[in-house]
Parts: structure tokens; sequence; C-alpha cells
């Protein structure tokens, strides 16, 4: 058994640490071959750092087992609203007025009910898939926009990537200058990511069967938690540096890749049923966070601690729910 907890907490780390070897390595290319940096923000990066819940979400639907394949992606979406702004509030207070907060607050919520209405059809198919991945296109198409329109009005530098980091922030200056190594980060994160994704799941598998519990709950809560964690140790980051306007940004590019990239690749290779459970309780939880976030960026609020305490513990009683609904 000791070697299933292993598996689990090695697997999440080593998806981890190669998705940001990949990173690395690919923005390295990606400038020697003079790519610009907004489009490196909006596909390398965006994509290479949601390439761990991808990994686990793909292999966990090949492997048949659904309910790690969806519980990764809802859960992560929970946990982003709650855990993600929540903790960082606690820290310093978190503005929710970027530019483009609140359209692309509106474009998360629309996405995440066709998204729900999709999963009540029981099973999410092929169509769905490339349904989702048009979504990505068009949300994807709409951020050059608005940062080239943001750019051409203020005449400065700085764009907007769809997790709403500017693109100074895109940490373009911390990766490799020398090429050899960059491909070398490149090929460690393309084997690392599979091989953290068949560590993650085998261990999940055994630790849900150990606990009596469903693999859904183990993708909803451990494995999920997991793959949040970079986002959280992000925005926290962001928080004790006094830059925690960016945390709003982040989450809202995060919830959006991870509805349209993750799950509209997922199911376009493979189509994943969706556990009753999770339409009974999870869905609608995500949902209530997506409604959540938009009153966040419309209403421009402050995410002070009050708000802090309130988004964490709401976010330990959804994971109290989810273990108490399982074993009703």
């Amino acid at each position: 058994m000791l070697f299933s907890y292993a598996a689990l907490l090695g697997g999440l780390a080593l998806l981890i640490f190669a998705g940001d070897l990949l990173v690395r390595g690919a923005v390295s290319i990606a400038q020697a071959l003079g790519i610009p940096t907004l489009i490196i923000g909006l596909t390398i990066v965006a994509f290479g750092t949601s390439a761990p819940e991808l990994f686990i979400s793909l292999k966990a639907a090949l492997d048949g087992v659904s309910g790690v394949a969806i519980g990764n992606v809802v859960g992560s979406n929970i946990a982003n609203v709650l855990l993600v702004l929540g903790v960082p509030a606690l820290i310093a207070t978190t503005p929710c007025d970027e530019n483009g907060a609140h359209r692309n607050a509106l474009f998360m919520l629309v996405v995440s009910v066709i998204f729900a209405a999709l999963c009540f059809m029981g099973t999410l198919t092929h169509y769905a898939g490339i349904g989702l991945l048009v979504l990505l296109a068009i949300f994807l198409g709409d951020s050059v926009r608005a940062t080239k329109k943001h750019k051409k009005e203020n005449g400065s530098c700085c764009v907007t990537a769809p997790d709403g980091d500017e693109e100074d922030d895109l940490d373009v200056d911390s990766v490799p200058e020398n090429k050899a190594i960059a491909a070398v980060f490149l090929v460690l994160g393309l084997i690392g990511l599979p091989l953290g994704a068949q560590l993650t799941i085998s261990g999940a598998t055994d630790v849900a069967s150990s606990w009596g519990v469903s693999d859904a709950v183990i993708g909803l809560t451990v494995v999920a938690l997991g793959t949040s964690l970079p986002e959280l140790a992000t925005t926290v980051m962001a928080a004790i540096r006094q830059h925690s306007a960016v945390a709003l940004g982040n989450v809202i590019g995060s919830n959006v890749f991870n509805l349209l990239a993750i799950m509209g690749i997922t199911v376009t290779i493979i189509p994943i049923p969706i556990p009753e459970q999770i339409l009974v309780f999870d869905i609608w939880v995500m949902l209530a966070c997506a409604v959540l976030l938009y009153i966040f960026a419309a209403k421009r609020l402050c995410l002070g601690k009050a708000w802090g305490i309130f988004l964490s513990v709401a976010y330990v009683a959804y994971i109290y729910g989810v273990f108490a609904l399982d074993f009703i």
C-alpha cells in the first residue's frame, strides 16, 4: 500500500516537474525561431502549464478510469476558485479589476454552462470534444484581438496572455539560453509527462480501492488538488510580492483551458462516460464557483481576509461533502 501512495505523490511531483521542463524548453526553442512572445504565451505556455492535467485525463480515459479523467478537471476548476483565490487573499488583498477580466469571466461562465449541459447527456463524445476545441479557438482568437488592441491603445510593450499575465510576466527570462539544453528539457518533459501520468493513475486507483471510495472521489480531491498546486504556488508567491492582481486572470485562464483544451482533446480521442455522483453534486459546485468568479469580476471586488477565509473554508467543506456523499 505504501507503494501506491508513493506512486500517486511521486507521479504528481513528476508531472509538475516535467511540465515545467517542457515549458522552459519549448519557450527557449520558440524564441530562437523568432516566434512572438504573445503567441508563445497563448500556445506553448498556456498548453504547457496544462500538460499535467491533460496527460492525467487522457491516460485515465484510455485506461477506462473515467472518474479520474473528468474528476481531475471538475475538481481542479473548483480548487482554482476556492483555494487558488482564497489562500492568497489571506496574505494580501486581491483586486478583481484586471483589464478584460469581466469579458473573460463571462466567457468562462458560458463555457462552464455548456460543459455541464454536455455532461448531462451522459457521455462526452467525439462531437462534444470538437465543439469544445472550436470554443478554444474562439477564445484564443479573441485573446489575440484583445491584447493587440490593448497594446495599440496603451502603446505598451506588454500584452496579456490568456491566463491574465502580461507578456513580461511569462517567465521567459528563466529559460535556458543554450539550445542543446533547451532540447534536453523538451525531451525530458515529453518523457516525464506520460510517465508521471501512469504513476499517478496507478497510484490513484489503488488508493481509491484501499479507502473504499470511487476513483471519481480521488480524481476530484487528491489528483485535482495536486494538479492545481502550480497555480496555487504562483498566486501565493504573487501575493507575497504584492502582485496579487494576476490571481483572477490566472484562475480564469486555467479554468477555460481545463474545460476546452484538456477535455476537448481528451474526448476527441476517446469518449468519456460521466459518473453519476459528479452530476449529482460536483458539477453544480463547479457552476456555482463559475458564477462566483463572474460576480468578483463584474463587481470588480477586492478580496480581503474575510473572503479568503470564506473561500478556503468552502473548499474544505466541499472536500468533506465529496467523501460524505460517496459513503452514503
